[in-house]
């Protein structure tokens, strides 16, 4: 076991490589699903919050408001395509393809590898059920960027511990 596995604070893993905001502002290998925010297209208002599952790749889309997405009608829409885009740059392919068990061909796999070995398999639509949790750590991750800077302790975030753990 190493040091981290023994201490009480978690490791951060750095991106893979530096990722636009703007269109996945949002994206998480959580609950044995691939989920996040992404931006509308169309309007500006407007986001989706998506999630393929990990093994069956069942995904759903569905608005902040829970309306369904229009362009996921047996198929991957293009807010799951993004969200897989967004994920392999986060989190690197080799991953992205292991969390969901992803099957993935060829000497330079890519996003693209990614979603063409989850759709060979025809993933059935899942359910939305996991929408509201997961925009629900969106909200509160956007709350964070809201704060001034400082060094001061959050009162919600006073049970990290503040140094190193002696064993």
């Amino acid at each position: 076991m190493s040091v981290w596995e023994k201490s009480s604070t978690a490791r951060v893993v750095p991106s893979a490589r530096p990722r636009k905001l703007a269109k996945v502002p949002f994206v998480e290998l959580a609950d044995g699903r691939l989920q996040g925010v992404v931006s509308s297209g169309s309007d500006i208002g407007r986001v989706y919050v998506s999630s393929v599952e990990a093994g069956s790749f069942a995904f759903a889309c569905s608005t902040n408001n829970n309306r369904p997405c229009g362009g996921a009608r047996g198929w991957f829409c293009n807010h799951i395509r993004a969200l897989i885009g967004e994920a392999v740059l986060q989190y690197g392919v080799d991953r992205v393809a292991r969390y969901l068990r992803a099957e993935v061909a060829g000497e330079a796999p890519d996003a693209d590898s990614v979603t063409h070995a989850m759709t060979a398999t025809r993933p059935a639509q899942g359910d939305s059920s996991a929408a509201a949790q997961v925009f629900s750590r969106f909200l509160r991750q956007l709350a964070y960027l809201e704060l001034a800077p400082t060094t001061a302790p959050l009162p919600e975030m006073q049970w990290f511990p503040t140094t190193r753990a002696v064993a």
